[in-house]
């Protein structure tokens, strides 16, 4: 993780204690079902339990030691705890194997992330919603390949957005249930040293399903899922920052992210304000991108588990999360703060003499008589004399002086045709599908 692009409660879910922490909760309550079947002395969970209460500090320099001369990470732990509680300490981990501890633990950890990730998407549709309501009608042009199409509304590009991470948030609810298992299964999965039961006490006190069926390992089909999840997330995230990227370029200068006091947009060129928080988003979607096809790789393990899957989940775990959640504030203090220019919007739609509105003439014509083809080629010549002239000439003009347009709709009828308020007839249609009724 990087500093940089980390926030605190997120980055604390990752840190090693808030592991351990993690471990040490899976194995006590696992010593305790132990103990109410019989199978170790109910006083090794108390001793447990009683040292926890303490609010012990967790040593991670110290299990890192005994780590360096046992060169495995769960004895280590396991050694330590022993070393604080005493002699009851040695009935922890009884049937147990150490991917029981690890992949359970994963569980909680992504589990967690997701819980912090739904937050931030409530807080993104939340800012989306207030400012597509607020420019609801607030006309603008529709682009198709980078160049004009047919005009839309600001509100209406917005309430897109928020359907969009509407689904990632669904789709996020989904990958958290589907990640969030227990597995205490024992060495291959067979429960041959340890009761089905102790999996079911821990999977209940930690918060987590019971993996129908493990190996030594939780399938990692679950893990590629909530990744490529993220991924996804990622993607909207991009594609909503290069639509600001856009708007903001000085020809365009439709809306811009907001310029603080002080702030600096070059080193070398005073001038400048540049769509930095954007082009920062883009990047970081990359980052989250690249943890989806790693956990997609890391589904086909040999036979029964090995650990080609730990060295990258080590990686993508805390990376995607830490970046998605940071990407996501970051996004929301964008949408929040997104300095929105009405008059440059018309501006840029009246530009190019009223091209926009070329299709409801082509329609006029066809309901007036005139075959689509005629039709098509009557108002693609006037209107390519419009484009060659840059828009200093008038579509309408040009049609209402074209004996052929002129033979099929009256004056009225083709001035009609150039109505802005009537590309916005749907739009409350359009918002009550993506907000509701109210």
């Amino acid at each position: 993780m990087v500093p940089r692009y980390s926030r605190p409660d997120m980055t604390a879910i990752w840190e090693p204690e808030a592991k351990y922490r993690i471990w040490f909760e899976i194995e006590a309550h696992a010593t305790e079902k132990l103990g109410q079947l019989g199978v170790v002395p109910k006083s090794a969970a108390k001793a447990l339990w009683d040292w926890w209460g303490t609010e012990p500090a967790i040593d991670v320099a110290a299990i890192d030691a005994i780590e360096a001369v046992t060169r495995h990470d769960v004895i280590a732990f396991l050694t330590w705890v022993s070393q604080q509680v005493g002699d009851e300490a040695r009935f922890m981990h009884q049937g147990m194997t150490s991917s029981d501890v690890l992949d359970t633990t994963l569980a909680v950890q992504l589990a967690r992330s997701a819980d912090i990730l739904l937050d931030d998407l409530d807080q993104l549709l939340a800012a989306l919603k207030r400012r597509a309501l607020e420019y609801k009608f607030t006309p603008t042009i529709g682009r198709s390949h980078g160049i004009h199409a047919e005009p839309v509304t600001f509100g209406f590009k917005l309430a897109q957005a928020y359907a969009e991470f509407s689904r990632c948030r669904d789709r996020l609810v989904a990958a958290r249930a589907e990640i969030a298992t227990c597995a205490i299964s024992g060495a291959v999965g067979t429960f041959a040293n340890i009761d089905p039961a102790v999996e079911e006490h821990v999977a209940q006190a930690l918060g987590l399903a019971v993996e129908p069926i493990s190996t030594q390992v939780i399938p990692r089909d679950r893990h590629a899922m909530f990744f490529a999840t993220l991924g996804v997330i990622a993607s909207s995230i991009e594609r909503l920052a290069v639509e600001v990227r856009h708007l903001q370029r000085t020809e365009v200068l439709e809306a811009e992210e907001y310029f603080s006091p002080g702030q600096k947009g070059s080193s070398a060129m005073p001038h400048k304000r540049n769509p930095v928080l954007s082009e920062n988003l883009t990047g970081l979607a990359r980052v989250v991108r690249g943890a989806a096809v790693p956990a997609m790789e890391n589904v086909a393990l040999w036979h029964e588990r090995d650990i080609s899957h730990s060295s990258v989940e080590r990686f993508i775990g805390p990376d995607a999360c830490i970046t998605l959640d940071f990407a996501l504030a970051r996004l929301t203090g964008l949408i929040d703060k997104l300095l929105v220019y009405p008059e440059r919007m018309q501006k840029n739609l009246d530009r190019m003499g009223g091209l926009v509105h070329s299709q409801r003439v082509l329609l006029a014509l066809t309901q007036a008589g005139v075959s689509r083809e005629d039709a098509y080629a009557i108002v693609q010549r006037n209107a390519m004399k419009v484009w060659e002239s840059d828009g200093q000439l008038s579509l309408l003009e040009l049609l209402k002086a074209d004996p052929q347009v002129t033979a099929a709709l009256s004056e009225a009828e083709i001035e009609d045709k150039f109505d802005l308020a009537y590309h916005f007839r749907q739009i409350d249609r359009i918002f009550e599908r993506v907000f509701g009724a109210s």
